[in-house]
């Protein structure tokens, strides 16, 4: 089968990290692993008990590692722009967290039965975001799947007492969203040619291939007080576990949300993956909605976002300065989309207006 004939989307049941496990498929799995306080690496500033974006390990009182891995199925047809989208997935827990990426390990899955030519562009779109993040490839892993899959494993170093967690937000915060969300929903819609590739690629690719570097080296530069960013779990699932962590509630403006091009449309088309709803079903009891937010606005915050955009709480004196200096660099642009409040009296973590 010629290259320019496969639809890489087409060989995998799932795209993107709509295949990751399910909210509560994980706490299930996560329950059974144990650390005890006496067994607990002193060192080991953030771990996976945390639910945070990356493990941070602290090697002396001014520098940590950060370590993350991430890997998924096909979101583009074309490898490149897979490539692109899967490294720049893998990056973003590292920038997350405030620190610097360092080094990667390409991690990939693929049939004996396709081109390797096709391997090899992905594994080039790949390097070509390892690059432009001033990082290095440090070798890999391969095995033979039916089933394609593309990742890294990514190193990087922070100053231990710089790290931003997703449990630092605080009472009086603004949030910035410095990505549209939309990607579940457009990936689903090219895997079952509900748009093009010409339409996907157009706004989609370009979005989910981009770096969250600038995003996060400004909120360094200016200091803030918590950041996630937002993938498989949703613009819900990820807001709930800051909200949760931080032990605030969150006030989230539906109306200042922004969605990539033709999202709603498909959402009414009910295009969606199945992800969306096992957020839903495991996030809904955390969420009030107001009177008056359409079906279809609900369902897009539980869609699983593949390479999306930081989610930043900070303080407000530093929110609006913060937001130019992002959009100043960025031509993706931030919005504020809400902020933090005392915890409601009525446990809800997210309130969405």
């Amino acid at each position: 089968m010629a290259e320019d004939k496969i639809k890489l989307t087409k060989l995998s049941a799932r795209c993107g990290c709509a295949g990751k496990f399910t909210p509560e498929s994980l706490a299930k799995v996560l329950e059974h692993i144990e650390v005890k306080a006496e067994e607990r690496d002193p060192n080991l500033i953030v771990g996976f008990d945390k639910s945070d974006d990356a493990g941070v390990y602290k090697l002396s009182e001014e520098l940590a590692l950060v370590q993350t891995v991430d890997f998924f199925t096909p979101v583009a047809n074309d490898p490149l722009t897979f490539g692109k989208i899967a490294a720049a997935n893998a990056l973003s827990d590292v920038y997350a967290m405030g620190g610097k990426p360092l080094t990667a390990l390409n991690l990939a899955c693929f049939s004996a039965n396709i081109d390797s030519a096709i391997l090899a562009e992905i594994l080039k779109g790949g390097a070509e975001k390892i690059k432009e993040a001033g990082a290095t490839i440090a070798g890999g892993h391969t095995i033979s799947d039916d089933e394609i899959k593309y990742g890294l494993s990514v190193t990087g170093i922070v100053d231990p007492k710089n790290v931003i967690t997703n449990s630092g937000a605080k009472e009086g915060d603004l949030l910035i969203l410095t990505k549209p969300i939309g990607s579940g929903v457009l990936t689903t819609a090219l895997k079952i040619e509900f748009i093009t590739d010409e339409e996907f690629n157009r706004e989609a690719a370009i979005v989910m291939s981009t770096l969250n570097k600038i995003a996060s080296e400004e909120m360094q530069r200016i200091g803030v007080n918590s950041c996630t960013d937002i993938t498989g779990f949703g613009l819900i699932g990820h807001t709930y576990e800051m909200a949760s962590g931080s032990n605030v509630t969150i006030e989230i403006d539906s109306k200042k949300i922004p969605f990539m091009n033709k999202v709603m449309d498909l959402v009414k088309d009910y295009c969606l993956p199945s992800g969306a709803y096992s957020n839903e079903k495991y996030f809904e009891k955390y969420v009030n909605f107001s009177e008056g937010i359409t079906e279809e606005v609900k369902l897009s915050l539980f869609d699983p976002q593949t390479s999306g955009g930081l989610l930043i709480s900070v303080e407000e004196s530093k929110a609006h300065k913060l937001l130019d200096n992002i959009n100043k660099r960025s031509e993706i642009k931030a919005k504020i989309v809400g902020r933090v409040l005392k915890k409601d009296a009525k446990n809800n973590y997210i309130n969405i207006i």
